[in-house]
């Protein structure tokens, strides 16, 4: 099954071709509010360069958020396009997954406004709801949740684990869609996501 995945829904452009499980080719870089400039060259190139055109792909996989509001949506759009026009299926995983991979580990990635969007990953899956948490109430949430760290340490003075968004993005657990045209972002807004540790 040759795969496409993508993700630019936060910092980074994550384009990726895959067989099966199996990595061909890639990039992963950081490319923040730039990613609608990026994706095509870097998509177009990464085809190319592996003889590869979208009428190959079995399969694309995409994150669905959360993360920037605009970056969400310029991976969902192609991924859409390419899914409704060709018989190719469509797979997402969450952001937070994208980030732990297949480690135990707690999710921190910048919300603005001193606040940051916050899960605990086990086995390549979220558990419970991923949050949206200020950064005064994270380390007392880290603390209930051991595990490594990744994402945006720094919000809290952490270190942050190395993630291989590449290898993350095929290893995780996705969810198949079957309506791609009801496929819609998973924003959260506070006031749904705010839950106190």
């Amino acid at each position: 099954m040759l795969t496409l995945g993508m993700d630019s829904a936060y910092k980074n452009l994550v384009l990726g071709l895959y067989d099966d499980e199996h990595l061909i080719d890639g990039i992963a870089k950081e490319a923040f509010k730039k990613q609608s400039e990026c994706i095509f060259p870097e998509l177009n190139d990464l085809l190319e360069r592996n003889h590869t055109d979208y009428a190959d792909l079995d399969r694309v996989i995409i994150t669905d958020g959360p993360g920037s509001y605009t970056g969400i949506r310029i991976a969902m759009t192609i991924a859409k396009v390419l899914c409704t026009q060709m018989p190719i299926e469509l797979d997402c995983i969450s952001t937070m997954q994208l980030y732990a991979g297949m480690e135990t580990g707690n999710v921190l990635l910048d919300a603005r406004g001193h606040r940051a969007y916050a899960a605990h990953v086990e086995n390549g899956s979220v558990q419970g709801q991923t949050r949206i948490l200020p950064v005064e109430e994270i380390p007392a949430w880290l603390d209930a949740h051991p595990g490594k760290l990744f994402g945006d340490g720094y919000l809290v003075d952490r270190p942050a684990d190395h993630s291989d968004l590449l290898e993350n993005l095929i290893q995780v657990p996705h969810r198949k869609i079957d309506n791609v045209h009801a496929l819609v972002p998973q924003y959260l807004k506070a006031s749904d996501a705010y839950k106190k540790a």
